[in-house]
């Protein structure tokens, strides 16, 4: 009889195997989408909190807007109207008094996902230099860290800005470090989630005799700041963080993956999958 240990084994044998570029149809990989609730009918936002965070942001907010100047343009209700096309919900009835989670459509993410890996995939082909960054660092790291393994790979290169250097904000200890190439937002002993756009601005101004990439993949301030600088960036963004849907509605950014940004990191398999789909073998 076969011991726990020896299941144990395999089971996470099988996990790992799914970092490892493979061959899945999209049925399968909306299915891990599902599964690992980055998308589909229940996510981590309700109706009410989603029309809380848009309500804060069409009223300028700043925490809301992840470091990016100008979105102060468009109603509560026009915001309301692009979350809904992104994310793939009917914007009247989450703007109603109706309760319940927003859904996300698994559909729109794989299609966001692959339009990311033809960019990332081109990124590597000019060798290009690579800007990885995440203000959720118990959530999406490890998918950051794949692609950037991919990316390596295929001839791109990543920048490390910041790297172990601190500074000191409203009193608290700050630090840049690069966990498998991902930047993160630290206290010097543990990663921090954060909105803010500071610890980009801070790389930004801080990269040198380098200049600034050429492609910044990352979400929440991160991705704000590098919008905000003129960078071409690649956004992960949740149902109830509008900042940079409406920067793409504004033509200031693309693509932008609209999904659950913190569920358990290993459930971000199908979203390496579909983006390591769009690259040579």
């Amino acid at each position: 009889m076969r011991s726990k240990a020896h299941h144990d084994h395999a089971r996470d044998v099988l996990r790992s195997d799914r970092w490892r570029r493979g061959d899945h149809t999209p049925e399968t990989l909306v299915d891990a989408l599902l599964a690992g609730r980055m998308a589909g009918p229940v996510v981590s936002h309700d109706r009410a909190n989603v029309r809380w965070k848009i309500a804060q942001f069409a009223a300028g907010d700043p925490r809301s807007q992840f470091g990016l100047s100008g979105l102060g343009v468009l109603s509560e209700s026009q915001v309301m109207a692009l979350m809904g096309e992104a994310a793939g919900f009917d914007p009247d009835v989450t703007s109603s008094g109706v309760d319940g989670p927003v859904p996300v459509d698994p559909v729109r993410v794989l299609r966001r996902l692959e339009e990311a890996g033809t960019r990332l995939a081109e990124a590597a082909a000019r060798r290009e230099r690579v800007l990885l960054a995440t203000g959720h660092p118990v959530g999406l790291v490890l998918l950051y860290g794949a692609v950037g393994e991919l990316l390596v790979a295929h001839g791109a290169s990543l920048l490390r800005p910041l790297d172990g250097e601190g500074w000191r904000s409203l009193g608290r200890a700050r630090e840049i470090r690069y966990l498998h190439g991902v930047a993160i937002l630290t206290d010097r002993g543990s990663s921090i989630h954060t909105h803010s756009s500071e610890p980009m601005e801070r790389m930004l101004a801080a990269g040198g005799d380098e200049g600034p990439p050429d492609l910044v993949f990352a979400d929440h301030g991160f991705a704000g700041a590098a919008i905000e600088a003129g960078i071409d960036t690649l956004s992960i963004a949740d149902v109830n963080d509008p900042a940079p849907v409406v920067a793409a509605a504004l033509g200031r950014t693309r693509t932008v993956i609209v999904m659950d940004d913190n569920v358990a990191p290993e459930d971000y398999w199908p979203c390496f999958q579909t983006i390591a789909a769009r690259f040579p073998r």
